[in-house]
């Protein structure tokens, strides 16, 4: 009886040592660059939570292989859910193109100006080997005003066989969103008539 729970002890251990590694990826790795004090905005920005399809909010990298199908890799994970990894990246791309800083979930100054950004994510779609595609609606409003500019961002991104390559397309994705986004709030920010 000893021998053969010693024997299923090794094999199990066995069987744990043979399993491939998980590989964890994030979106906002190398993202942004930090303004420098002279180059600060007048404003800020507030960028809350994002919203994701259903399918794509869990922790395992979910890959579209053709025809409809989609595979969800166990050993190929996201850092955060990838709601959070969407919302740093978009903070750190939107705050780094307009010199700005993220207020959300911290007091700002009084009376300080603050662009409330809400972002609501269409299709997040993986493809390796293929493309990395973000469609986005988002909104941007004076906080304290009922004005609002609600527009849509699709960025489609050709990227290599690798998952490496697949983030480094959607890192790419994002920041072509943020450009856009950055692009609304300094038009309104100087009182000028923004468009999509």
């Amino acid at each position: 009886m000893m021998r053969a729970l010693a024997v299923a002890t090794v094999l199990a251990l066995a069987g744990c040592a043979s399993s491939p590694p998980e590989h964890f990826y994030s979106l906002s790795n190398g993202m942004g660059v930090a303004p420098t004090p002279a180059a600060r905005a007048a404003y800020y920005v507030e960028i809350p939570a994002v919203t994701v399809p259903q399918q794509v909010a869990r922790s395992q990298l979910l890959v579209t292989t053709g025809s409809g199908r989609m595979d969800l890799l166990e050993q190929e994970r996201w850092a955060s859910p990838p709601a959070a990894e969407i919302q740093q990246a978009l903070s750190l791309a939107v705050t780094g193109e307009l010199g700005t800083v993220d207020v959300f979930r911290t007091p700002a100054p009084e009376k300080a100006t603050v662009y409330r950004i809400s972002t609501n994510i269409q299709r997040f779609e993986s493809a390796p080997g293929r493309y990395a595609l973000i469609d986005a609606v988002w909104s941007v409003r004076q906080v304290g005003s009922t004005a609002v500019l609600t527009c849509r961002s699709t960025a489609q991104e050709p990227v290599g066989a690798g998952y490496d390559d697949l983030v480094a397309g959607h890192r790419r994705a994002i920041t072509r969103v943020a450009a856009d986004i950055a692009k609304a709030v300094r038009a309104l920010s100087t009182g000028a008539s923004p468009s999509c």
